[in-house]
C-alpha cells in the first residue's frame, strides 16, 4: 500500500482539492517512518517543501482510526505568527474530519482556552512559553488535558537548539509527560540543521526512543543572488580605477533615490518599488532606523508610504497588518523584518528579498532565502552591506571590509560544502536550572531537597550540571529568599521568588531588551540594551566612554570619556559567529576567484581589500606590524574562542610582552601596542598555552559575566563557572595557537 493509500480519506480529498499531482520526497518519508516504526522522527527538508503537511497527514490519519481521548498531539511553535498561520492551515484541514485545533499563546482569547480547557482533544498549538505558564497555573489539569497525548511536533527546531530557549522547551516535554503519564513520539521539522545526528539525539532527550532520520534526496535549485557594497558615509560612489569586472547590474537603476540620501538605503529604496519585498536587519533598533529612514524617502519623493515594519516587540495588531500586507497580491508593499519572518509564516508571493550587512548564521541566511521563490519564482536576495568609510589615516584592519567578507563566506561555505552551523548543547545552563526549579517549586508546592533535586536533575537536559553545584544554587536561593524552608524541612517559593514567579514575563527564558541608563557623572547619556562589563568600551551620544560600573539592580551604567574608536563590544556581538565562517573569510582574502553574485562596487573593495591583504601579509599571517609598536592580530576565531583569546592575552601574557592598549573589533582583530618582537610574542604563547590552562584563570577577577536571563539570581560563582567552560572556546583558541608553529 502506499503512503497516499494509507492515508484518510479526507486527507486524500484535501490533496485532490489542490490539485497536487504527487506527494513530495519528504511526505513519502515522514509518512513511512510515522506508520511503519514507533521512533521519534527529524524532518530537514527546505522552507516550502511541506513539512508541516508531512508531520500531520500521516497523525490526523491515525487520529481518525483511534481518537485520542484527550489532546493527541502537540504542536509547538517558536512564535505566535507561526501558530496563527499554522492554526489556519490546520484548521482547514481538520475541519472534515471534526478533529479540534486549538491555539494558546499570550494573545489568543480567554474564551477559545476555556473551551480547550473543557474539552481537551485534537490538536493543541502552543509556544514555549505559554506551555511553562499551563504547566505552572493549571499543574492540577495536565492529566486530564494530555492523559491520552500521542504526539509533540517541534517546528524549526534549528531556532530552539542554541540557547536556553531550547533546552526549557525539552525540560517541558519531560515534565509534562511525568504529570500526564503520556509518552508521545516527538516529530522535529527544520529546513537547516546542520548536524542531524545531533539534533536527533537532542529531539529525543529524556526518553527511550530513538530517533529516526529520514534521507531525502533534494532537487537542485537556483538561486538569483547579488551583493552590492557602500560606504555609508561616502560622498560619491566612483570606483577605485582598478576596477574589476563584474556583472552587470540586475536592473538599470541602481542608486537613484533622494538628494543627499544614504546610497545603500537609496539602493534599496530604487529596487523595492513596485515590488513585494522584504528586507531582514539584524536587530530590533535596525528594524527601527531602516524603516524609519525608508519612509522617509517616500515622504521626501512625495510617494505614498510603502514600508511596513515587523519585529518581536511590536503589538499584535502591528505584526499581524504586515503578515496580511504581504499575504494579499494586490498590495506592493515592503516590510522591514528581523528573525521574526525568518520562520515558516506564509507570507505569500515574495519577489527578493533584501539583506543589510551579512547575518551571522548560515542557518539565518537560508531560512531567510527560502522565504522567496514560493509559487515557482527563483529564491532571490539582494545583500546591501554597509560598512564606514575608512578615513584617510586608517590602519590596515580598519581598511579591510569585514562584513562583506563575512557575507561572501557565509554563502560559499554553505555552496561549496552544504556546511550549516552543529547545534550548540554542551554549556552549562544555569540560568535556566533557576527557572526550572522555581518552576517546579511553584507548579508541585512543598518538596524536600532531595525531591526537587530528583525532579530537576532528573531532566536529561541538565545531565552536566552536579549534585554539589545544584546545593550551592539551593544555598544561595535560600539565602537570597527565592526559596525558604518550612518547619518540616521542605522547600517552598520565598516571598522574593514569589515576586518574580508572578510576573508574566517568568515564563520567558529569552533575554528582553532590558534598556540600561548611561550616566557620566549627574549626566544622562542616553539608553543601552546588555551593557558591557567594566573596563569595556561603549559609544553613545557621539563620543566613546570606557565602563566603570554596572548596576544591574537599578539598570544603570556609570562610564567616562576617553578617546578613539570603540570596538563591538559583549551586549554588542552577535550571538556565536562560527569559526568556520572566520577560516572562509580568510580564504575570501588569499584566493582569487571570483563570485558571480557581486555587483560594481562590492568586486571593486574585495580586489581592493585582497590587494591590501597580499601586500601587508594579513591572509598569511596572524601578527601584523602597523607601524612602530602598534600590533594587530588576526586569529581568524569565532565569537566565543575569540573571546578566550582576547582573555589569554590579556590576563596570561600581557605583563611579559608589555601589551597595551588592547583594542577589539570582535570578531575580526586585536590591536594593542608592544615592546616584544614577533618571535618573542609567539614563544611566551606557545608556552603560556601548553601550561595546564584551567579555564577559569580567563575569568576576570570579580567578574560576574551575566548573558542569560535570570544569571542575576544565581550565584557568582556559578556564572563564573559555566562562563569559564561553557561559553569560551578555549579549545579552539588553543588549537589555533599551536597551529602558528608551522607559519613562524
Amino acid at each position: 500500500m502506499s503512503i497516499f493509500e494509507r492515508y484518510a480519506p479526507f486527507i486524500q480529498d484535501f490533496i485532490y482539492r489542490n490539485n497536487w499531482e504527487s506527494l513530495r520526497a519528504i511526505q513519502t518519508a515522514a509518512g513511512d517512518a510515522i506508520f511503519n516504526t514507533d521512533d521519534n522522527v527529524l524532518l530537514t527538508a527546505s522552507t516550502a517543501s511541506g513539512k508541516t503537511e508531512a508531520a500531520f497527514f500521516p497523525i490526523l490519519t491515525l487520529f481518525s482510526e483511534d481518537m485520542p481521548r484527550s489532546v493527541g498531539a502537540i504542536y509547538i511553535g517558536p512564535l505566535k505568527a507561526l501558530i496563527n498561520d499554522q492554526f489556519s492551515r490546520l484548521n482547514e484541514l481538520c475541519e472534515e474530519a471534526d478533529i479540534p485545533v486549538w491555539h494558546w499563546h499570550g494573545d489568543v482569547a480567554q474564551s477559545h482556552k476555556n473551551k480547550m480547557l473543557k474539552n481537551p482533544s485534537g490538536i493543541l498549538q502552543i509556544t514555549p512559553e505559554s506551555l511553562e505558564a499551563m504547566l505552572l497555573r493549571k499543574h492540577a489539569l495536565v492529566p486530564k488535558l494530555f492523559s491520552d497525548l500521542r504526539f509533540i511536533v517541534i517546528d524549526e527546531i534549528h531556532s530552539l537548539m542554541r540557547g536556553d530557549r531550547g533546552g526549557q522547551t525539552i525540560c517541558l516535554i519531560e515534565r509534562l509527560c511525568r504529570m500526564s503519564g503520556a509518552d508521545p513520539r516527538r516529530i522535529g521539522l527544520s529546513a537547516t540543521i546542520g548536524d542531524p545526528e545531533a539534533a536527533g539525539d537532542f529531539l529525543s532527550y529524556g526518553t527511550n526512543r530513538r530517533t529516526y532520520i529520514p534521507k531525502i534526496e533534494s532537487k537542485g535549485v537556483k538561486w538569483r543572488l547579488s551583493m552590492e557594497h557602500f560606504y555609508i558615509s561616502q560622498q560619491d560612489q566612483s570606483e577605485n580605477k582598478d576596477e574589476q569586472p563584474a556583472l552587470p547590474v540586475l536592473e538599470e537603476r541602481t542608486d537613484i533615490a533622494p538628494e543627499n540620501a544614504d546610497a545603500g538605503m537609496g539602493y534599496i529604496f530604487e529596487h523595492t518599488r513596485g515590488k513585494k519585498c522584504l528586507i531582514f536587519v539584524n536587530s530590533r533598533e535596525e528594524c527601527e532606523a531602516v524603516t524609519t529612514t525608508l519612509r522617509s524617502y517616500c515622504e521626501a519623493k512625495h510617494e505614498p508610504d510603502r514600508f511596513l515594519i515587523h519585529h518581536g516587540n511590536l503589538s499584535a495588531a502591528y505584526r499581524e497588518t504586515a503578515e496580511e500586507a504581504m499575504k494579499d497580491d494586490d498590495v506592493y508593499m515592503t516590510t522591514c523584518t528581523t528573525a521574526t519572518l525568518e520562520l515558516g509564516i506564509d507570507i505569500g508571493k515574495l519577489e527578493r528579498a533584501f539583506q543589510i550587512d551579512a547575518p551571522f548564521t548560515v542557518s539565518s541566511f537560508l531560512q531567510r532565502m527560502g522565504r522567496t521563490g514560493r509559487r515557482d519564482l527563483p529564491p532571490e536576495m539582494w545583500f546591501v552591506i554597509r560598512e564606514e568609510l575608512p578615513e584617510p589615516r586608517s590602519m590596515l584592519p580598519e581598511t579591510i571590509p569585514w562584513k562583506l567578507l563575512q557575507a561572501i563566506a557565509l554563502i560559499q561555505v554553505y555552496i561549496e560544502e552544504r556546511w550549516v552551523e552543529p547545534p550548540k548543547l554542551d554549556r552549562l545552563p544555569y540560568s535556566l536550572l533557576y527557572h526550572q526549579t522555581m518552576s517546579t517549586l511553584a507548579s508541585c508546592g512543598e518538596l524536600t531537597p532531595a525531591e526537587l533535586a530528583s525532579k530537576v536533575l532528573g531532566l536529561k537536559y541538565f545531565h552536566r550540571i552536579s549534585q554539589e553545584d545544584y546545593r550551592s544554587l539551593l544555598r544561595h536561593l535560600l539565602e537570597t529568599d527565592h526559596i525558604q524552608r518550612t518547619d518540616e524541612g521542605g522547600l517552598i517559593v520565598g516571598i522574593t521568588g514569589e515576586r518574580i514567579i508572578n510576573s508574566f514575563k517568568f515564563y520567558a527564558v529569552f533575554q528582553e531588551n532590558e534598556e540600561y541608563t548611561v550616566r557620566w557623572g549627574s549626566q544622562e547619556l542616553g539608553t543601552i540594551v546588555m551593557p558591557p562589563p567594566p573596563g569595556e568600551k561603549i559609544a553613545i551620544a557621539g563620543h566613546v566612554w570606557i565602563v566603570e560600573e554596572v548596576d544591574h539592580k537599578r539598570r544603570l551604567v556609570y562610564c567616562e570619556k576617553i578617546k578613539g574608536k570603540v570596538p563591538a563590544y559583549f551586549g554588542d556581538c552577535a550571538g556565536d559567529i562560527n569559526t568556520k565562517i572566520l577560516l572562509r573569510m580568510r580564504e575570501v582574502l588569499r584566493e582569487d576567484k571570483s563570485y558571480p553574485y557581486l555587483m560594481k562596487n562590492a568586486v571593486s573593495r574585495l580586489y581592493q581589500a585582497r590587494q591590501t591583504a597580499k601586500n601587508s601579509g594579513a591572509a598569511e599571517y596572524p601578527l601584523i606590524c602597523l607601524g612602530g609598536n602598534m600590533w594587530c592580530l588576526l586569529p581568524w576565531l569565532g565569537t566565543y574562542s575569540f573571546f578566550a583569546m582576547e582573555r589569554f592575552l590579556k590576563l596570561k601574557c600581557a605583563d611579559k610582552l608589555g601589551l597595551k592598549g588592547m583594542d577589539s573589533c570582535r570578531p575580526y582583530y586585536i590591536q594593542f601596542t608592544m615592546k616584544a618582537e614577533p618571535k618573542e610574542f609567539f614563544s611566551v604563547l606557545f608556552s603560556e598555552v601548553q601550561k595546564d590552562l584551567d579555564p577559569m584563570e580567563l575569568v576576570y577577577d570579580k567578574e560576574v559575566p551575566l548573558f542569560e536571563k535570570y544569571d542575576e539570581f544565581v550565584p557568582p560563582e556559578l556564572i563564573r563557572k559555566g562562563f569559564a567552560y561553557g561559553i569560551l572556546g578555549i579549545t579552539e583558541m588553543k588549537e589555533r595557537i599551536l597551529s602558528w608553529k608551522k607559519i613562524i
